[in-house]
């Protein structure tokens, strides 16, 4: 016996409190919770917003959301009929990128799903520090490749903001002459290297940031928003 406690009463408690951590584990063991954690780690969505997004019919969408709020991972809010997720914490977007990260060098399958989803686009980057440097200067314009609403609720400081799907059409909008950094959501965002890939092809000076929003954020590096322009 040790410290008032039965050795049996202490095993049990034991067990009880990893049963606990594990129901967090059990909760992202879904790779569309976890695409749900990605899309809620750039903006605050509605649920039919984050079924659209997520490619989820409403009914499986909410049961997913429910999964990672009974876990604490998300939170509510209620706007008239219309239920609004986000994430419950700094630390969840964290634990989302660790996860991720941890899974590629610890995972033999992970290096190559990751290459047949983005390709091998061999995209010049910058890294964060080199950005601000080169914006300070004047260098670079930063393009934001994001939906509107993402790019609303958080953007790098003076970041245009094209969403992908519009970049053909809108690529007047862009100087000819200076080089262009694009970023998106994170660093598995395959939008920058389409983005990249678009403005190279139609000759213009582009490459791309090394990650995206999310890491930039949980860099601690500055954070604008409402403010599209």
């Amino acid at each position: 016996m040790e410290d008032g406690l039965p050795e049996i009463t202490k095993s049990a408690t034991k067990v009880r409190l990893y049963d606990a951590f594990a129901a967090s584990g059990k909760a992202l063991a879904s790779g569309k919770r976890l695409e749900l954690l990605e899309l809620l780690a750039q903006a605050e969505r509605s649920v039919d917003a984050l079924a659209k997004a997520a490619g989820l019919n409403l009914t499986t969408a909410s049961a997913h959301l429910q999964v990672l709020k009974q876990a604490g991972f998300v939170t509510t809010r209620r706007e008239g009929v219309r239920i609004h997720y986000r994430l419950a914490g700094d630390d969840v977007a964290q634990l989302f990128a660790l996860l991720r990260k941890v899974a590629e060098n610890h995972q033999a399958a992970v290096p190559a799903a990751r290459d047949a989803y983005l390709g091998e686009h061999g995209a010049a980057e910058v890294s964060h520090d080199e950005l601000r440097v080169r914006v300070a200067a004047g260098e670079v314009v930063v393009l934001d490749v994001r939906a509107v609403e993402e790019y609303r609720a958080g953007h790098i400081p003076a970041a245009v903001s094209i969403p992908v799907e519009e970049l053909a059409e809108r690529i007047d909008e862009l100087p000819e002459d200076t080089e262009i950094v694009v970023y998106c959501r994170d660093e598995y965002c395959v939008l920058a290297y389409e983005a990249v890939s678009l403005l190279t092809g139609l000759g213009r000076r582009a490459l791309r940031l090394t990650d995206g929003m999310l890491e930039w954020r949980l860099s601690q590096m500055p954070v604008d928003a409402a403010d599209l322009r």
